[in-house]
C-alpha cells in the first residue's frame, strides 16, 4: 500500500546522478585515438551545420566513446557538442559506463519515465546548448518513437540525419583499430584449431560451438586483459543446417559424411572478425568435391581483387562470372564480402562498404573487408549443403594483407573419420 510518505520519497528522488565511482579504467584506444574520431564527427557537425549530435546506436556510442552498453529495454545516448562530450546512461549499470568511457557521463534513474530525455536535455544545457536549432540523429537505427520524443523535447530544432556520414568515417579505420581487428582475426583462427580437434562421431553441434568460444574467450581475457570479456561465440553446422550462413548451433551430431561448417566470432572489445570454413568429417563424395573446389576457386580469386582502387560492384561481377561458368550462380546466398570494425550480429553494419552488384565503393587504404563466398545446394541434390570460406583482409596501399591464418580447402579440412 503507498502512504504520502513513500509517496513524497519517491518524489524526492534524484532524475539524475554523477556516479565517478572509482577510477577510470584503461580504455581500448589511446586518448589520441579517441580525439581524432570525434574530430571527424565534429567536421561532419561543421558540414551539415548542427550544434549538437545526440548518438543512440551502440556502433556509434561505442566508437566516438569506447562504451559498449547493454540495452535491456533501456534507452542510451551520447552527446556531442563541438568541445565536449557526455554519455547518458542508466542509473542500473551505475559508476561502470563513466569507467569504461572516454569523457564524461550522466546518469539517468527510473523514477520519472521522461528522465532519460531530461538527462539529453541536461547534457545540452550544462553545454551551453539549452534550445538547439540543428540536432544530429542516427535515422539509420534510431526507432521512431524515440525520435519522435527526441523532437518533442527540442521542438524548435530540426533533425539531421547523420548516420550515413558516420559510417563512412568508420569504414576507414586507424593503426590503432587495425591492431585490434589482427589480434581479432589471430583469436579467430585459435578458435578454428579448437573446434577442429574436437570434431569426431556423435560430438553436437552445441558441444562442439562451445568448445570454440571457450578457447577464444580465455585468449580475449590473455590479450586484452583490462577490457570486458563479453558477446564471442561460434556458429558450429552439420550436415542441412549448413545451408544458412547464420544458423546456430543445435543438438544435432556429427556423423561420418557430413559437410561441417565452422563458424568463429571473437569479440574483443567491440571489434569483431570472422572465421569461416567447410570442412568434411570423412572423405566427401564427387559431387561435395567440385561444389567445394568452385567455391575455393571464387574465394582465391576474391582475395585477389581485393586491393586499393577497386570497386565493390566491380569485384562482385567478377566473381559471378565464375559461378556462371559452373552453372551455380543461383546458388549463391549473399554478397561477397562486408566492412569489419565496431560490428556485430546486432550493431554496426557498415553497408555503403559490402562486395555486392550495387555497391560502388572504391577500396581505400584503411579500409578492412572480408572476402566470403557461399552457395548452398539444397536437399535431395548432389552434394547438398552449404559451402563457405571466410577471410579478413587489410585494405594497404598497394595490395591487402590477408590477416586469417587458417588453412581452406579440401587438402586442409577433411577429417578422418
Amino acid at each position: 500500500m503507498t502512504t504520502t510518505t513513500d509517496t513524497a520519497s519517491v518524489a524526492d528522488l534524484e532524475r539524475l546522478k554523477v556516479l565517478h565511482n572509482g577510477s577510470k579504467s584503461k580504455l581500448t584506444f589511446s586518448d589520441a585515438e579517441m580525439e581524432r574520431r570525434l574530430t571527424g564527427l565534429r567536421a561532419i557537425m561543421a558540414e551539415k551545420e548542427l550544434d549538437a549530435v545526440v548518438l543512440t546506436s551502440f556502433h556509434n556510442i561505442k566508437y566516438y566513446s569506447d562504451f559498449l552498453f547493454t540495452y535491456f529495454g533501456r534507452s542510451y545516448a551520447m552527446v556531442v557538442t563541438a568541445d565536449d562530450s557526455v554519455t547518458v546512461t542508466a542509473n542500473i549499470d551505475a559508476g561502470m559506463p563513466w569507467r569504461t568511457s572516454y569523457g564524461e557521463n550522466i546518469v539517468y534513474t527510473d523514477w520519472r519515465r521522461d528522465n532519460y530525455l531530461y538527462a539529453i536535455q541536461e547534457g545540452l544545457r550544462q553545454r551551453g546548448i539549452a534550445a538547439p536549432r540543428r540536432l544530429g540523429v542516427e535515422d539509420d537505427s534510431l526507432p521512431l518513437e524515440n525520435r519522435n520524443k527526441i523532437q518533442a523535447a527540442f521542438s524548435s530544432a530540426s533533425l539531421v540525419d547523420i548516420s550515413q556520414a558516420a559510417m563512412r568515417q568508420r569504414m576507414i579505420k586507424s593503426g590503432e583499430e587495425i591492431e585490434v581487428i589482427k589480434h581479432s582475426a589471430r583469436i579467430g583462427d585459435l578458435g578454428g584449431e579448437a573446434i577442429k580437434a574436437a570434431i569426431t562421431e556423435g560430438i553436437s553441434e552445441y558441444e562442439v560451438a562451445l568448445i570454440g568460444t571457450e578457447a577464444m574467450v580465455h585468449e580475449i581475457a590473455k590479450t586484452f586483459p583490462d577490457q570486458e570479456v563479453r558477446d564471442t561465440w561460434v556458429w558450429f553446422q552439420s550436415g542441412i543446417n549448413t545451408d544458412g550462413a547464420h544458423n546456430w548451433a543445435t543438438t544435432r551430431k556429427v556423423r561420418k559424411g557430413d559437410i561441417l561448417s565452422l563458424n568463429c566470432f571473437p569479440m574483443p572489445s567491440g571489434y569483431y572478425t570472422a572465421l569461416e570454413r567447410t570442412l568434411f568429417y570423412g572423405e566427401p563424395d564427387q559431387a561435395s568435391l567440385d561444389l567445394w573446389n568452385v567455391n575455393v576457386e571464387v574465394h582465391k580469386r576474391g582475395i585477389e581483387l581485393i586491393k586499393p582502387g577497386a570497386v565493390c560492384k566491380d569485384i562482385a561481377a567478377e566473381l559471378n562470372e565464375i559461378y556462371f561458368e559452373h552453372g551455380l550462380f543461383s546458388n549463391r546466398t549473399f554478397g561477397y564480402g562486408h566492412s569489419f570494425g565496431v560490428l556485430s550480429h546486432y550493431y554496426g553494419r557498415e553497408a555503403g562498404l559490402e562486395l555486392r552488384e550495387d555497391i560502388d565503393t572504391v577500396l581505400e587504404p584503411g579500409m578492412v573487408v572480408s572476402m566470403e563466398p557461399m552457395i548452398t545446394v539444397l536437399e535431395g541434390q548432389p552434394g547438398a549443403g552449404g559451402y563457405r570460406e571466410h577471410d579478413i583482409c587489410v585494405v594497404g596501399e598497394s595490395g591487402s594483407e590477408d590477416i586469417t591464418k587458417f588453412p581452406f580447402g579440401p587438402e586442409h579440412n577433411i577429417i578422418p573419420a
